[in-house]
């Protein structure tokens, strides 16, 4: 199916100029499947909450259990891809994908079911990953913008249609449905790796795995995102949760020093000497706080205070998901011709006028209108995306791509967890003060209870276009270690 030791190089010569195309529908197809996983669950929430009587808190974990293994499963990717070849990572990393999948759909007990999204969430980060260094590998440097948007066109359409397709199968059949539906396109995608994705792409290389990174890199991730899903129900100044935050704070410094140290670290710190890397690191944390944080929050919002079904909430996603698949050709097209410090400072403007936009929400905000505001913020991902991926990593020489793939990957996913943790845990304390103040709090008015957590979705998408605020900063440095560049080699 492609040969028992094939390269990039000799996959080129069997099918031609075409195989980059072959190469990118493997990973966009593959990476479509997960992600679609990771954005269905969000319209099943109130479904599961209700079979399971878990708690926000517990019902949270959903969520943060699948991005703090994704996180983790990420910084793997060195050492899987030169111990194993990229074929035979994509492949057992999917494996497990259909595994974590067969196990959350027939969970009988909560706790099997956020083991299932912990499992779901490790292949995941691998898979995502992986499918920027295989692009990054097959498209000549003046096409890898156009193959970046092209491959990201194809992967959002998972997360624009699985909460619309969610929604209705919640509706119809039950929550555990949409832990099967992505089982069919998971099966061809690995079919399709067998065929089209080289075993290696060197020198097979066996290494010693950094264990030690690993167990501090979670340690540090996990005991943050407990902090945050605990804090509200049992007291921010709590000494579980002050130790929590100390301990993952202690966590990462140790980590940092032992990769600083390590002959293999599962991070080499030495990429962030990129100031592109730097910059890109800090968009792709903002890009997992307002994406993840929007389609975590409107699904809610439109469920809880607007008081629609599942399928409403997620049919309201469905336009911005369909634009910014529809754009992200376009996005790699521009950032192929354009200097990236004009796209990324463009896209990041669209975000926070989003941002400030959806701050307006109201419960009688109409579908199109929560839509458009919604697509605003799509379209300035979709063209902020490319040039974060080309150019952090071609400021990076070849060896260091595995890891600067990693770095993106990993700064996105603690954008995603601190995005959605911080966002929920803002509009739960806005809600509460904002129903003392309408006096909700002392009568069963539920139009008064209603209005005030519309107040805390506003306050919580204020803060969001704060947030984007800040990020123009990184958006307008972009592109500076070429610019350096540029300048030595004309002197």
């Amino acid at each position: 199916m492609g040969g028992e030791d094939a390269t990039t190089e000799s996959l080129f010569e069997r099918y031609g100029p075409r195989y980059k195309w072959w190469a990118a529908a493997t990973v966009m197809f593959g990476t479509m499947s997960v992600m679609l996983s990771a954005t269905i669950v969000t319209v099943a929430i109130p479904a599961v909450m209700r079979h399971f009587g878990m708690s926000a808190g517990e019902v949270q974990w959903l969520v943060t259990a699948f991005v703090a293994s994704m996180t983790a499963s990420m910084m793997l990717l060195d050492w899987l891809v030169q111990s194993f070849g990229q074929r035979r990572t994509f492949v057992c990393s999917f494996i497990l994908f259909i595994t974590a999948s067969l196990l959350g759909g027939f969970a009988g007990e909560s706790h099997l079911l956020i083991a299932a999204r912990v499992l779901q969430g490790a292949a995941a980060g691998v898979l995502q990953a992986l499918s920027t260094i295989v692009l990054f590998r097959v498209f000549p440097v003046h096409q890898r913008g156009l193959g970046m948007g092209i491959y990201g066109m194809g992967v959002l359409l998972g997360p624009a249609v699985g909460p619309a397709i969610g929604g209705f199968l919640v509706d119809t059949w039950s929550w555990r449905s949409v832990f099967f539906i992505t089982l069919l396109p998971s099966l061809a995608a690995i079919f399709m790796a067998l065929r089209f994705l080289p075993t290696r792409s060197g020198p097979r290389v066996s290494r010693r795995f950094d264990w030690t990174g690993l167990v501090l890199l979670v340690c540090s991730v996990v005991s943050l995102l407990w902090a945050f899903a605990n804090g509200q129900r049992l007291g921010w100044s709590t000494l579980a949760i002050v130790g929590s935050f100390a301990f993952a704070l202690l966590a990462a410094i140790v980590f940092i020093g032992w990769q600083r140290r390590s002959a293999h670290p599962l991070l080499d710190l030495g990429i962030y000497r990129s100031t592109d890397l730097v910059c890109g690191s800090l968009l792709s944390f903002a890009h997992g706080v307002l994406l993840y944080g929007t389609t975590y929050l409107i699904p809610l919002f439109v469920q809880d205070v607007q008081q629609l079904s599942a399928a409403d909430a997620g049919m309201v996603l469905i336009p911005a998901g369909l634009l910014m698949a529809a754009m992200y050709p376009f996005g790699g097209y521009v950032s192929d011709h354009l200097s990236p410090r004009l796209c990324s400072v463009v896209s990041v403007l669209c975000l926070v006028l989003s941002s400030f936009l959806l701050a307006r929400i109201e419960v009688q905000t109409s579908f199109w209108a929560l839509a458009m505001w919604i697509a605003l913020g799509r379209v300035g991902l979709a063209v902020l995306n490319p040039p974060i991926l080309t150019e952090s990593l071609r400021s990076l020489p070849a060896h260091q791509i595995a890891h600067g793939s990693s770095a993106l990957g990993l700064a996105r996913q603690m954008g995603i967890a601190f995005g959605v943790n911080l966002l929920v845990l803002t509009v739960l304390h806005r809600t509460a003060a904002h129903s003392l103040e309408l006096g909700a709090g002392l009568t069963a008015n539920d139009a008064l209870h209603r209005q005030a957590m519309t107040l805390s979705y506003q306050d919580a998408f204020a803060a969001m276009g704060v947030a984007m605020i800040v990020a123009l900063i990184p958006a307008w440095m972009m592109g500076s270690t070429q610019r350096a560049r540029a300048r030595l080699s004309c002197t």
